[in-house]
């Protein structure tokens, strides 16, 4: 699980959440990022929904690695998550409520940076106007938050 992520995570690694806690599962981004900030030897940023905002601090960091963690509807079962490179992201076929936000922020990083950047994507059950996520999708973030937590200890 996760063997091509687990390449992303050396040097120095950005870590960015981005979602809508208000909006069921699409907040999952967000919640994972709050989860992980201050506990490993990455630099972690909860954005919400708007990534953009932190386009400066995340330039200023010179990352060598950029992950992005985001919910995208990509046709699969609710919580199944894939790795998608971020050159890679405009050939694959997706729907995410940040659709415009996500592809924006990658190109302007790509710009600007000499990082590898790579999109964890995580597919959503429901994106309405709840404050919690769905079963699958909590059961996906405990899941998610353990793996980051092992890599973080064998970083550490």
């Amino acid at each position: 699980m996760l063997e091509h992520l687990k390449l992303h995570l050396e040097g120095k690694v950005v870590i960015l959440g981005i979602g809508n806690i208000f909006r069921g599962d699409d907040g999952i981004g967000s919640l994972l990022a709050q989860h992980l900030k201050d506990k490993l030897p990455f630099i972690v940023y909860d954005t919400g929904p708007n990534p953009e905002n932190y386009l400066g601090k995340i330039i200023k960091d010179k990352p060598d690695n950029v992950i992005i963690i985001d919910a995208v509807d990509f046709g699969g079962e609710a919580g199944d998550f894939r790795e998608v490179e971020g050159q890679d992201i405009k050939t694959v076929n997706l729907f995410s409520t940040h659709n415009a936000s996500i592809s924006l922020t990658i190109n302007y990083l790509q710009n600007n940076l000499k990082a590898n950047i790579i999109i964890l994507i995580i597919q959503p059950k429901t994106i309405t106007f709840v404050d919690d996520l769905t079963p699958e999708l909590t059961k996906t973030l405990r899941k998610l938050e353990d793996w980051f937590f092992e890599q973080g200890k064998a970083k550490g």
